[in-house]
């Protein structure tokens, strides 16, 4: 292979290893058969997602309602919550997915690759925004911010200047000052995030990712492998998973001086408050409102409480103890500091009158 065909922008690898034929994301298992992600820690995932989009529901005054699960997987998400809502609620369900449709999934729910037009209901994005492929830069010894290339085999170096609108989105949401300090450029994602907060004619949009904020940027970026429940270098090769942390404040275009967030793959914490209070701000006018919350916060709006139960209940009801108690260790891993419940949950509304 010649040196021109093999090197490469990491977006553009990216988009080949694992989109492009034989890509990771195209292979039978699925994500479920490399990591572990809140809709497979627990059922008590879907059955908060099930309670949200009765909330939609109500909002909108109607018992008929769109679920859109984008980055859909193999369906396991839209299956949970079909499963869960009651029957008052009438569901149409919907996977976006670039895969093949599974086999066996519930024959309620429609596949596509696309997100669709006029949705009116909730619109979620579950670990979906991390696999937009996006380019790398990192300053160089003069201090000049450059794009980084890739080999097949992981090898980098550094290539032409960043400018144009890449630099532009890097100088507003993550400025690089120090040599070798690295960057994800998140643009491509704050595109993907409007393009399918567009398609949301009323309701909800609500995208849940690892993620971090313009205080506290990974200083030398978040870009990694995974494979086999495993954390592995990333190397585009069509083998792992390739991920890095989203820059959701951009996504929603929130304000710069929005508080920090950390930086571990399962998201970071919103720091100045010992209960992880919620970060919310708004938006410029024009824009759906928005609001961004940890994990935790969601999920215990939602219900979803790792409290242990009454100890009491072990002698008048022993089998309902041990199962309270199965599903109190469910919900503490779903809303657990530095793990699952330090994910932020980006939340753009679009009321039933349309759009402000």
């Amino acid at each position: 292979m010649d040196e021109t065909c093999q090197w490469q922008g990491w977006r553009e690898a990216t988009e080949r290893a694992l989109y492009g034929p034989g890509g990771f994301y195209l292979r039978p298992e699925g994500p479920a058969g490399h990591f572990r992600t809140s809709v497979h820690a627990s059922p008590l995932f879907a059955a908060a997602v099930a309670r949200l989009l009765g909330e939609v529901a109500e909002e909108l005054g109607t018992t008929e309602v769109d679920l859109v699960d984008v980055g859909a997987g193999r369906g396991e998400l839209l299956a949970a919550v079909l499963a869960a809502v009651g029957p008052s609620l009438s569901v149409r369900a919907r996977a976006v997915e670039r895969a093949a449709r599974p086999a066996g999934l519930d024959p309620r729910v429609e596949w596509t690759d696309r997100v669709p037009r006029n949705v009116r209901g909730l619109l979620f994005a579950n670990e979906w925004l991390d696999n937009v492929p996006v380019d790398v830069a990192e300053a160089d010894a003069a201090g000049t911010v450059r794009y980084v290339e890739v080999a097949p085999d992981g090898t980098e170096r550094l290539g032409a200047p960043v400018t144009g609108p890449d630099a532009d989105w890097l100088a507003r949401w993550w400025p690089l000052r120090e040599p070798g300090a690295r960057a994800e450029i998140g643009r491509p994602r704050d595109e993907a995030w409007a393009a399918a907060v567009d398609c949301l004619a009323a309701g909800r949009a609500v995208a849940v990712d690892y993620a971090h904020v313009r205080a506290s940027r990974p200083p030398f970026g978040s870009l990694t492998g995974f494979q086999a429940g495993r954390e592995v270098p990333p190397v585009p090769d069509g083998t792992r998973d390739l991920t890095s942390h989203v820059a959701l404040d951009a996504c929603g275009n929130l304000p710069v001086e929005i508080g920090a967030a950390g930086t571990g793959r399962a998201g970071g914490t919103v720091p100045g408050d010992p209960a992880a209070s919620p970060s919310t701000v708004g938006v410029p006018p024009g824009l759906p409102s928005a609001e961004l919350v940890t994990q935790r916060e969601a999920l215990h709006r939602l219900g979803v409480s790792g409290e242990r139960p009454p100890l009491a209940l072990a002698s008048t009801d022993p089998a309902g103890y041990v199962r309270a108690l199965a599903s109190a260790g469910e919900a503490a891993e779903l809303t657990a500091r530095s793990g699952l419940g330090d994910f932020l949950w980006l939340t753009q509304r679009v009321p039933a009158a349309g759009r402000r």
